[in-house]
């Protein structure tokens, strides 16, 4: 294997200037450089990627924190796995590798640790809640200077690097359409309110019904978990009163599919006897029968956009100002949210 020191001596340099060049510290005529990288390609010279990352305190890693959830397949879900890939798309772009921490909901949030131990250079946080403990240990990390970008979250009062989707107009353009389609019962099967963008789409909601002088109720707003089963769930609850709705919008696919399976086994159908819009427009809405209307929300770009940014902070060295990034959304119209009555 050839060594530093041979590389040194067939360029007439010290070890440590070898050093400096492949870990670009230090000022450096381009002649010497030149004279180092030629000598280098002759003696086929490679240097320890490991030493490299202690010398220029870098590890070259992307960290992505993901919430652990058990017995649930979180990469299978298309909004994680779409954001991924975004990410991972990024930071092979620049040469980067991406590194994922599972967090615990109990565990103790010190996102700092990864930092600290090295392991990355910067961070892009996934499933973060609006919780105290999430504003204290986010804060923290601001306030020692370290870089992280905050990926479909926002917290009200709080000031951090945020890519985001609209999720009010988003929410605003699929209520608006069943209103368009004739409906004017609307309900609003949402997700936990530890969630920004369930507070986005609640307000896109609420907007749309009051611009169409439309009354909303307590009856009408459910609240589920983002999963299918609790989309299925709430079917009960909707059949029971099913005289006072007639069509729903639901925030994510996951719920409006477990609602329209729940529904179906009590006779009703999607697209027959009620409307239903979903919001991700996963590749489960195009397969669901009857096809899913659904709010296409940009989540790969949304990840590559959080990744550039990210690593453009940390390159450059500077505590830059905290940026809001937020992505438009468009409506996908499709068979579950078409009123049979009105063709």
């Amino acid at each position: 294997m050839v060594t530093r020191k041979e590389v040194a001596e067939l360029a007439g340099v010290s070890e440590a200037t070898v050093s400096r060049v492949f870990n670009g510290l230090g000022p450096m005529k381009p002649t010497t450089k030149a004279r180092v990288l030629e000598a280098a390609s002759q003696l086929n010279y490679h240097p320890n990627a490991i030493a490299q990352s202690f010398a220029r305190r870098r590890s070259g890693n992307l960290g992505v924190v993901l919430p652990y959830m058990p017995k649930v397949h979180l990469f299978s879900a298309y909004y994680f796995a779409e954001i991924l890939s975004g990410i991972g798309e990024q930071v092979r772009e620049q040469g980067y590798d991406m590194l994922l921490s599972l967090l615990k909901p109990d565990e103790d949030l010190d996102y700092a640790r990864l930092y600290r131990s090295q392991k990355v250079d910067a961070c892009v946080i996934l499933g973060a809640r609006d919780t105290p403990q999430q504003r204290e240990s986010l804060q923290q990390l601001q306030e020692q200077g370290y870089p992280f970008c905050l990926v479909n979250q926002h917290f009200e009062g709080l000031a951090f690097h945020e890519v985001d989707a609209d999720h009010v107009d988003g929410s605003y353009q699929a209520v608006r359409h069943l209103q368009e389609e004739g409906y004017r019962k609307i309900a609003f099967l949402n997700g936990s309110p530890e969630y920004s963008n369930s507070e986005d789409r609640l307000q896109g909601y609420l907007r749309a019904m009051h611009d169409a002088g439309l009354q909303t109720s307590h009856e009408l707003l459910l609240e589920g978990n983002y999963s299918r089963k609790s989309g299925y769930e709430a079917a009960e609850r909707l059949w029971s009163q099913r005289e006072q709705v007639e069509a729903v919008f639901a925030a994510n696919d996951r719920m409006a599919i477990g609602l329209m399976q729940g529904l179906r086994e009590k006779g009703w159908v999607a697209g027959r006897d009620f409307a239903v819009v979903g919001c991700d427009d996963s590749d489960a809405a195009k397969l669901s029968d009857p096809p899913l209307s659904s709010i296409n929300v940009p989540f790969y770009e949304m990840g590559k956009e959080a990744a550039r940014g990210v690593l453009a902070r940390f390159t450059q060295g500077e505590r830059a100002e905290p940026s809001n990034v937020k992505l438009p959304t468009q409506l996908i119209i499709r068979q579950s949210s078409k009123s049979s009555s009105l063709t």
